[in-house]
């Protein structure tokens, strides 16, 4: 507990809920799920629910908690980064009044950076400690380990260790960290509406399914019904050959494998479009995960609620 209690912000995120951790319990579920779904399957326990509805859970148990985690941690990461240029900027200013480079840190330190502000006052701390500016800096980079503040720290070390004018290579530093988060919000509102049609696009795919489902096929439903018996048979088998509706007779009985199909078309297209929308938001597959989770559950839903109560396959 104690361990826990000196941690700063950042490092208790972590604790909470490891990045490995999360995606142990992500598994375990979907596993656990999936294993439902082969009893399902090999009908061995009168189980509610069709192999395709636990193929789906159990796909949602999976990309649901390691998705949003990742996702969460993400965020961690940008809110730290996002106040490092005002850092980088007090300790430049800091700089230019004549203070060496761990001077300046430890006077910088008695600011407000977010989350990023424990880190600063613990580095400050072992500064005043006695540790050199460059190996504080160096844990520092460490504690946080986020690619952009290992990459800042390294220049800074590289430019106090030649010993050149530190207060304008932290400008320049604090500068372009504004310019990457500038290209970055860019990046992100040029995405959005890319994002946004992902959604739009599977509402729309899932209004259809539910027309042919509910119309087209229901209406196969009856015409095939109609043109089986009697009369109608007769004059089925007579225009089989020339094109017309020969395989009414036998339309019913493949309504529910359509149906079927449908809801096979729908759980593919949410995980795959739910990945795309991570590529094209964040630019990795794994932040795609819990858009897949939210597209999964739209269409689960969906099927649920408009193929019919019990079962898929009605």
């Amino acid at each position: 507990m104690a361990d826990i209690q000196e941690m700063s912000g950042f490092e208790k995120v972590l604790a909470r809920g490891k990045t490995k951790e999360m995606f142990i319990i992500s598994v375990v579920s979907s596993v656990a799920l999936a294993f439902v779904l082969i009893l399902d399957v090999i009908q061995a326990a009168p189980i509610p629910l069709e192999p395709l509805d636990w193929a789906m859970l159990s796909t949602m148990a999976f990309l649901g908690p390691f998705g949003f985690y990742a996702s969460h941690k993400q965020t961690e990461i940008e809110r730290i980064e996002r106040r490092l240029p005002d850092f980088l900027r007090d300790v430049a200013e800091a700089g230019r009044f004549g203070m060496t480079l761990a001077d300046a840190i430890v006077v910088s330190a008695s600011g407000r950076y977010g989350k990023l502000t424990p880190e600063i006052q613990k580095m400050a701390a072992q500064i005043e400690w006695g540790v050199p500016a460059d190996e504080a800096l160096e844990l520092f980079s460490e504690r946080v380990n986020t690619p952009l503040v290992q990459r800042v720290v390294a220049i800074i070390i590289k430019a106090n260790d030649a010993g050149g004018n530190v207060a304008d290579v932290l400008t320049m530093v604090s500068q372009d960290t504004k310019e990457v988060h500038l290209a970055e919000d860019e990046q992100k509102i040029a995405m959005t509406s890319y994002l946004a049609v992902i959604y739009i696009s599977f509402a729309v795919f899932i209004v259809v399914i539910i027309i042919l489902n509910t119309q087209f096929l229901a209406q196969m439903a009856e015409a095939g019904a109609e043109l089986s018996g009697g009369e109608g048979m007769e004059e089925v088998e007579q225009t089989a050959g020339a094109g017309g509706m020969g395989g009414a007779q036998i339309q019913a009985e493949r309504i529910p494998t359509i149906k079927y199909i449908f809801a096979l078309a729908v759980f593919a297209h949410s995980i795959g479009d739910g990945l795309v929308a991570g590529v094209l938001q964040k630019g990795k597959i794994v932040y795609g995960m819990q858009h897949s989770f939210i597209l999964t559950l739209i269409g689960f839903v969906a099927i649920r609620l408009l193929f019919g109560g019990v079962g898929l396959m009605v």
